[in-house]
């Protein structure tokens, strides 16, 4: 097991988590990095994607907010519940969200 830093410690052990971007649009994702999550982690989302929602100027002043949504000390509990998030938030649908996996197949609802 790895020695936990004592100046650094992890106050949360793996994690899934759930960012809102300035547009309502959301993004979820998990974070199981070898000493548990971390504060900066914010994700591994497509830039290419937010780039496009947004003009320079509107990146210019940018303010996303994360929330963590679950926490476990199993990572195979996480991978499983960061598919059910994504899915119950519908954080697939390019209309609600960034997620682009798993692939997003119904038409999108209010």
């Amino acid at each position: 097991m790895t020695e936990v830093d004592p100046i650094f410690p992890r106050l949360f052990r793996y994690v899934v988590y759930k960012i809102t971007f300035p547009n309502g649009k959301i993004y979820v994702g998990k974070d199981y990095g070898r000493d548990g999550h971390t504060v900066r982690y914010f994700g591994s989302w497509d830039l290419r994607l937010i780039e496009n929602d947004f003009s320079k100027e509107q990146l210019m002043d940018f303010t996303i907010r994360r929330e963590i949504l679950y926490e476990s000390s199993d990572k195979a509990d996480i991978s499983r519940k960061e598919v059910a998030e994504i899915a119950r938030l519908d954080a697939n649908n390019p209309e609600k969200g960034y997620n682009r996996w798993p692939k997003f197949r119904g038409v999108a609802q209010d």
